[in-house]
């Protein structure tokens, strides 16, 4: 599902009526009529409230209510501003509907009842600062009609979410449902806007197909037919040696978890083979979690350092990918030891958690790799390599994704709720995942399966939104069996393999 910002929506508005000569007119009757279609089966006592603001927004929830008021619903209005203040084509359609004999008031919010549907035509992508005075009645008495039964359907996007981050400044509808026009808006699509608009359809409105291919931005909110359709069945004379070679370079005394959920990742992925380079005691452990995988000890014991390089580059031969990360202590010579393996492997990499935090500073270093570079920070290890907040990361997901992406010529992942992918100028959103996988070692196992997918040969771009998808459709998965609050690593390492077994892979 492609995803516009309010301001390129606006754009493919004005091209719709100003080169391609659909009258606004057109534009906002579609637009009822698109939510009117929808809302009609929604309201299971046969009452409607609209709660209406002035602009397009409360336009389109005036043809709404006219068309759901011929349709033989009982349908009343709710003014957020004083009728003399709406204008143009959404005055039109307010006298249209007082035509109609359609009470319009007023004064307190006329409160939702079980069974009753509230059509929240409040603001819109029309945002520009938080909701106050009656507008922000007009959400409390929508939200309130929600907790009392009522069904609430919001028109565009909810009344209070920022359209283009999904963030919300202060008060936000929480709709059942979400009709958006036109195109779908990237806030829907981010958390906690995505949370917050519920199911979404999206409502033609008539806008020519030229008008909204002619915007250039490339974000997308995958779905599993997407991700499905990068994977074919292995021949049946497959063998091992085909599919691809993983080399996982993490773990340490303490943290040899990390190594082992990253190489069951590997395994899990569908990597030929996968070896495990660290440390004897992390290698020495791992044929009680993996006796599936090879192990390459490297001699010495501490942080990896320019010491170590040979040892990795030996183990490197021959490989197909690099995982690297999970575990790994940090020393001083850490980061100029990763560069100088990328510097000599002629393949992709994916580099995570600790390896991230040895680069953070010196991203100037990933100009010496040879081959794509996938990289995966949680939230905090972004702030780090970007040089940001925590804060301003998650203000801007999709922004700091592309900046890190186009400033370094790598593939980021940024981890989270609604995991956020970018790459050479596209952007994808990944909608699987949820709460429980808010647990350590989750993100080891996601380097594992990037690694694994790098190492069957995908392109750096679609191995990680495809193991990004996966990942988190496994997670849900183990969660439908196990519950969110006990959920842990090694579940959703072993839950990938259902999604295969779900795709006939």
């Amino acid at each position: 599902m492609r995803l516009l910002t309010a301001g390129e929506m606006r754009q493919a508005d004005r091209a719709a009526s100003t080169v391609h000569g659909v009258p606004v007119a057109r534009l906002m009757e579609n637009a009822g009529r698109a939510v009117a279609e929808i809302a009609r089966a929604q309201s299971a006592s046969g009452r409607v409230v609209v709660y209406a603001g002035a602009g397009n927004n409360g336009g389109d929830g005036f043809v709404a209510a006219r068309r759901l008021r011929e349709a033989g619903l009982s349908v009343e209005v709710w003014l957020a501003v004083p009728a003399e203040r709406i204008s143009g084509e959404a005055r039109e359609n307010l006298d249209r509907l007082r035509g109609l004999g359609v009470a319009v008031a007023g004064g307190a919010p006329p409160a939702l009842r079980r069974g009753d549907l509230g059509l929240d035509a409040l603001l819109g992508t029309g945002l520009s600062r938080p909701p106050e005075g009656r507008f922000s009645e007009g959400i409390r008495a929508l939200n309130a009609g929600r907790e009392a039964g009522a069904r609430v359907i919001a028109v565009d996007v909810p009344s209070g979410l920022d359209a283009d981050t999904g963030r919300t400044p202060g008060l936000c509808v929480a709709a059942h449902l979400t009709v958006t026009l036109g195109a779908a808006k990237r806030g829907l699509a981010l958390e906690p806007g995505a949370s917050l608009a519920g199911e979404i359809r999206v409502g033609d409105i008539g806008i020519p197909a030229e008008a909204l291919l002619a915007i250039s931005s490339r974000v997308e909110r995958l779905d599993e037919d997407d991700v499905r359709g990068l994977f074919r069945p292995r021949p049946r004379e497959a063998h091992k040696g085909e599919e691809g070679h993983l080399l996982v370079v993490a773990g340490s005394p303490g943290k040899a978890g990390a190594a082992a959920l990253a190489v069951r990742g590997g395994l899990r992925g569908g990597s030929g083979l996968v070896t495990l380079a660290s440390r004897r005691a992390v290698v020495d452990r791992l044929w009680t979690v993996a006796p599936e995988a090879m192990g390459a000890a490297l001699p010495g014991e501490g942080p990896l350092a320019l010491g170590d390089l040979p040892a990795l580059r030996a183990a490197a031969e021959g490989k197909d990918a690099l995982a690297v990360g999970p575990g790994l202590p940090r020393g001083s010579e850490t980061a100029e030891c990763l560069a100088g393996l990328l510097a000599g492997f002629d393949g992709p990499a994916v580099l995570d958690a600790d390896a991230l935090n040895a680069l953070a500073g010196r991203l100037d270093l990933l100009g010496r790799a040879k081959g794509p570079i996938v990289v995966t920070p949680h939230p905090g290890e972004m702030a780090r390599l970007a040089g940001r907040t925590v804060a301003e990361v998650q203000a801007d997901r999709i922004g700091a994704a592309q900046a890190l992406a186009e400033e370094h010529g790598v593939t980021v992942v940024l981890k989270g709720a609604r995991t956020v992918v970018a790459s050479e100028g596209a952007v994808w959103i990944v909608p699987t995942g949820n709460p429980g996988m808010a647990t350590g070692g989750t993100g080891d196992v996601l380097c594992g399966l990037v690694g694994a997918l790098l190492a069957q040969r995908h392109p750096a771009a679609e191995a990680a939104r495809a193991a990004a998808y996966v990942h988190g459709l496994a997670g849900d998965l183990a969660a439908a069996r196990r519950g969110e609050r006990g959920l842990i690593a090694s579940d959703v390492a072993e839950a990938i393999g259902e999604v295969w077994s779900r795709w006939r892979l």
